[in-house]
């Protein structure tokens, strides 16, 4: 069940860890996992496009799901907090 109000309260504490245990601007990894989909894969890089991001991709064993990671230099919490937000609108996509 994932509602707004448990959304708001995830992203805020992951705000406050951030901020405790980071000096920023600091480099960030992103794990998403999407069903296999060039076109979930285009959408998820596109949201790093802006920013200069080392992207890997690895398929699952059978070949249903794509692992991305993404290494990338953010400069605060909230600019790690604005691309979660912008990649969670990919239908299918699990943060990890």
């Amino acid at each position: 069940m994932n509602t707004e109000k448990d959304t708001a309260a995830f992203y805020k504490r992951l705000k406050k860890s951030l901020k405790k245990d980071t000096a920023w601007p600091a480099a960030y990894l992103y794990k998403f996992i999407v069903p296999a989909s060039t076109e979930k894969i285009a959408e998820i890089e596109a949201v790093f496009n802006d920013v200069k991001a080392e992207i890997t991709t690895r398929d699952s064993s059978k070949g249903t799901y794509t692992s991305l990671s993404i290494k990338v230099t953010m400069k605060s919490p909230d600019a790690v907090i604005e691309k979660y937000k912008k990649v969670s609108k990919v239908e299918g996509v699990i943060s990890l």
